[in-house]
């Protein structure tokens, strides 16, 4: 499937189901118990990082340093409400934590840290060094003879950053078919359409030309991530790309593609109210 074969809001029609409404109430609950966060960034997240912990990934919660586990780095870390939900789903920490996110002595802050948080592989948020660090971690695997797979979620603005591009090379040239880069392309960044901004298109082409193999689907399909997931070869001579088009702030109409929601602090009485209203109670 081509981009030119896939609608520009493609994911606007998809229905959330019970389990994403509730991953999108555990992100808010971060948010609001913590006042500030990129929620839009997470809500185009939610069903990428649901596949993976659900259906697709090996991991222990009650042993997050398991050294046969998968791992999953979320490059793009401003987008940590979701990864905080899935984790705290999960098991990795009580959901109680949720709402001390980006309050003072919290595990929770702003982006994710290795170390503080059970179940976070990588400290990111400076945009462009996720892929690097997952290109080690699928390099160590193999010299360890390890059968771990590496995943790494970037955001479709922060491949404009050059350190994207030399862990592609990279990646191809050591042939890590343990390795599978997701792009959440949700088309928006900051402040204002990735096409206006830095366009990337053709995207996938982009990355075939760069030697992976390349699979695109509606980031929001939960059926359609579990069919595309299960099709890659982790034990193949490619690294995989998986380009999920995704709405930015998917279930919360009031955000979607909407730049002036792309940071919320201070969060004003009818903004939470907006939240509320298109997710209903929050745990």
């Amino acid at each position: 499937m081509t981009a030119a074969s896939l609608s520009r809001d493609i994911g606007a029609a998809t229905p959330l189901d019970e389990r994403s409404l509730h991953l999108r109430r555990l992100a808010a609950k971060a948010l609001l118990g913590g006042g500030r966060g990129h929620l839009p960034s997470a809500m185009s997240l939610i069903e990428i990082l649901r596949v993976l912990y659900d259906d697709v990934m090996r991991y222990r919660p009650a042993e997050p340093g398991w050294p046969e586990r998968d791992r999953c780095i979320l490059s793009k870390g401003h987008g940590c409400l979701a990864l905080y939900a899935i984790l705290a789903d999960r098991g990795f920490f009580p959901e109680a934590v949720l709402p001390t996110s980006c309050r003072a002595g919290s595990i929770l802050g702003g982006h994710p840290e290795r170390g503080k948080v059970p179940g976070v592989e990588a400290s990111t948020g400076a945009l462009g060094h996720g892929l690097a660090i997952g290109i080690g971690q699928a390099l160590a695997a193999r010299m360890a003879g390890r059968d771990s797979r590496v995943f790494v979620i970037l955001g479709d603005g922060e491949i404009g950053e050059g350190s994207v591009w030399e862990g592609a090379l990279s990646a191809a040239m050591h042939r890590l078919g343990s390795l599978t880069v997701l792009i959440d392309y949700n088309k928006m960044q900051s402040y204002g359409r990735v096409a206006d901004v830095c366009d990337l298109e053709p995207l996938a082409d982009k990355w075939l030309s760069f030697g992976f193999d390349v699979r695109e689907v509606d980031g929001h399909d939960v059926a359609a991530l579990r069919r595309t997931f299960a099709g890659l070869d982790p034990a193949g001579g490619r690294p995989h790309c998986v380009i999920c088009h995704t709405v930015k702030g998917k279930g919360i109409p009031a955000a979607e593609m909407n730049a002036s929601w792309h940071h919320k602090s201070n969060l004003k009485p009818a903004e939470i109210a907006v939240i509320t209203d298109a997710l209903g109670d929050i745990p």
